[in-house]
């Protein structure tokens, strides 16, 4: 057996094998893609309109919130010019929940109070990460089968490789008016060819989330050799002496951030603490349109020092190379990080990824009738 005939029968298999999953993390891709677009066009209560006054702080519109979901904890309030202030609620012990409270925030009037487990990019997304199943299954099983998609991806590649210079034209184009049989066959290599230049950096993205040893690998190999440090929780000192702040420490840290940087026109995130421990965090993101320019920042609620923290999700100012390329890997993997023109090349590598197990089977299939015909 040739080396040509082996890796074709090793694509074959691992192609039968892994087609399902391939097709199905394909579909629910091309479904996200445009997840943001969807949303703002079908949902208008995202949607506030910019006054010429001061917005509500912090406490004010958590304290509003609050009353709509009594007993549950508020995660961050954001705001962002033009948009409405989200409050969201999220745990997963002892209870698991995921609410967003939609508020206007000038006045505090509450827009939406939504349950994330009931929508319906929420439960794409649990699909398309866990196969709806324990995480701790779900995604070791779709991260193993991205793996076995790029060894298909770096196999197909060597077997669409034209023999001679003869071939090399057919390679490059689908024969329309030919039989079905060659157009399926043309539709599985010359369009796998095109999309494979695009899905291979979806699909080590896609193991960067889902597979540790490979995250830190790519930190490593990054950064020359120095180890990721991954994030970590930060913690408050409790002062010596308890006092009742007039301010609640949230809103003192807001009005800080707003001096500090004065007209800012990204997203912010404010999270209240939970405890006495718990720190300030503040997320800043000047383009909104992606997340791996977030700006995180640590605060002790008592004092309001800023924390400094080593790992990859601290001030953006100290990120490194490897930090950011770290920090870039969802916005590359959904298509974001090149704009509307990246998100609609990932939704076309997504759709034609989806298609490659069925055209791929077909040409199994009829490579197997017509075997046992001449039998």
């Amino acid at each position: 057996m040739t080396i040509r005939k082996a890796i074709g029968k090793v694509h074959l298999w691992l192609g039968l094998a892994s087609g399902l999953f391939v097709c199905f993390l394909g579909i629910t891709g091309c479904i996200l893609a445009f997840q943001r677009e969807i949303e703002d066009a079908t949902q208008s209560y995202r949607f506030t309109e910019v006054q010429k006054k001061q917005v509500l702080a912090p406490s004010a519109l958590k304290a509003i919130a609050d009353k709509e979901l009594p007993g549950k904890s508020a995660h961050s309030i954001g705001y962002e010019p033009g948009r409405s202030s989200m409050a969201v609620y999220y745990d997963a012990l002892p209870e698991e929940y995921y609410y967003i409270v939609y508020l206007d925030p000038y006045s505090g009037k509450v827009l939406k109070v939504k349950n994330m487990e009931d929508d319906f990019f929420r439960i794409v997304i649990m699909g398309h990460y866990y196969l709806w199943l324990p995480p701790e299954i779900g995604q070791p099983v779709l991260t193993t089968a991205t793996l076995i998609f790029l060894i298909l991806m770096i196999s197909g590649i060597i077997l669409w490789w034209p023999k001679h210079k003869a071939a090399v034209r057919q390679r490059f184009s689908i024969k329309w008016n030919a039989k079905w049989k060659r157009v399926n066959y043309d539709l599985h290599n010359v369009f796998g060819f095109y999309m494979t230049w695009v899905a291979i950096f979806v699909a080590l993205t896609g193991m960067v989330m889902g597979f540790q040893w490979f995250r830190t690998s790519v930190y490593w190999a990054a950064s020359g050799g120095k180890p990721l440090v991954e994030y970590y929780e930060s913690f408050s000192k409790a002062p010596a002496t308890k006092t009742e702040a007039p301010i609640p420490a949230v809103d003192r840290l807001w009005y800080q951030v707003q001096q500090e940087f004065p007209g800012f026109e990204g997203s912010i995130e404010m999270h209240p603490p939970e405890d006495d421990k718990s720190v300030l965090e503040v997320a800043m993101n000047p383009t909104t349109d992606t997340y791996w320019r977030y700006d995180y920042r640590f605060f002790d609620q008592h004092t309001l020092q800023e924390l400094k923290v080593d790992h990859v999700y601290g001030r953006f100012a100290d990120a490194t190379v490897a930090d950011k390329l770290l920090r870039m890997n969802y916005d590359i993997h959904v298509g974001a990080i090149g704009g509307l023109t990246g998100k609609i090349i990932a939704f076309f590598a997504s759709l034609i990824a989806a298609s490659l197990p069925v055209t791929g089977f077909l040409i199994w299939l009829g490579r197997r009738r017509k075997a046992r015909l001449s039998t």
